[in-house]
């Protein structure tokens, strides 16, 4: 019986299949973050070069609706009032499209905000211009940045979202407190698990305009 045969073209469908797979979509480990200005749910605009004290940065995006999110809600909030008065303050970013998910809409975030008293600064991507940029996939999705801005860690907060006592690995922990000790986190990424990004639906241009009304 003979064995298929593979055309060249085949294969460098193939190849450029498994590349567009493999490669990263977003920052990596070692690269540096852009600085956004992002509107918060105080209705400022709000820019990470506005911490002048930070020693480093917790970026998470997040979200209202996500099970996973409301999970680790708590746990955020935790991250930030122990790290953000040794300088590393959350910075929380709802990435979600409202059109998709109604309860991540900027009213919906402020209201929650409000209710659960969030102690750091809780900031819409509504452009969805900065989520893609980071690489966030997740919501929870953790990018850990040190004083320059450089990414010093990706991923989980912890091997545990149900749970939190039972985490073993409570890896953005660990990661900041390697950072103020002046060492690289080990591990430097992780798997994010959460809900995936909610994205702005694409709508086709309407004929009739793009004809200027004619047939």
């Amino acid at each position: 019986m003979k064995k298929p045969a593979f055309s060249p073209l085949l294969m460098a469908g193939v190849f450029l299949l498994f590349i567009s797979a493999t490669s990263p979509s977003g920052y990596v480990v070692g690269d540096h973050a852009e600085d956004f200005s992002l509107k918060s749910v105080n209705n400022k605009m709000v820019s990470l070069s506005d911490f002048k004290e930070a020693r480093g940065y917790i970026v998470i995006f997040t979200c209202n609706h996500c099970p996973y999110a409301q999970l680790y809600e708590q746990r955020i909030i935790d991250l930030h009032n122990k790290y953000a008065p040794q300088g590393f303050p959350v910075i929380a970013i709802n990435p979600n499209s409202p059109l998709i998910v109604e309860e991540d809409s900027f009213e919906e975030m402020q209201k929650r905000a409000k209710a659960n008293k969030y102690p750091f600064e809780y900031l819409f991507d509504e452009e969805q211009k900065v989520y893609p940029k980071f690489g966030a996939t997740r919501t929870p999705h953790v990018f850990l940045l040190d004083q320059d801005k450089v990414i010093r860690y990706i991923g989980a907060i912890d091997d545990n979202p149900e749970t939190p006592k039972l985490a073993k690995n409570r890896w953005v922990e660990k990661a900041v407190e390697s950072l103020m000790r002046g060492e690289k986190p080990n591990p430097d990424f992780t798997r994010a698990v959460g809900c995936t990004v909610k994205k702005k639906p694409t709508t086709a241009p309407d004929p009739m305009s793009a004809s200027g009304g004619k047939q």
